[in-house]
């Protein structure tokens, strides 16, 4: 084993175990836990059996090298979770921005009751 391929697993676990923590204290869900503990099992398989994953990977994409399929891999996934973010991201803006104004109207009416009973 690779002293790389030790680091790397080092960090895995530390981030599952941070994962797990998370999930313990009700920071993250049961599907949030689920997922970044897939995604971390996945990258230990990786980091201990990376030559014969990546070159499974690049018959299957029909790849030259085997470490330009985990580049193509990775980047793939890479995309997919920057658009789940982006639409997170898209959803709470619009859902602060109709707070804002359900807040903004509702502030509206009670200054205009105030002003009503100050005037009566």
């Amino acid at each position: 084993m690779y002293a790389v391929q030790f680091v790397a697993i080092l960090v895995l676990a530390y981030l599952l175990f941070r994962v797990y923590r998370d999930y313990s204290a009700g920071k993250i869900d049961w599907q949030g836990f689920l997922s970044w503990g897939l995604v971390i099992g996945v990258f230990i398989l990786v980091a201990l059996f990376p030559l014969s994953i990546s070159a499974e990977i690049k018959d299957l994409l029909g790849l030259g090298r085997g470490l330009d399929a985990l580049f193509v891999v990775s980047i793939g996934l890479l995309f997919l979770l920057v658009f789940e973010l982006y639409a997170k991201i898209d959803r709470v803006e619009r859902e602060i921005t109709e707070l804002t104004r359900k807040v903004g109207i509702e502030l509206k009416e009670i200054n205009e009751r105030l002003e009503k009973n100050k005037e009566g």
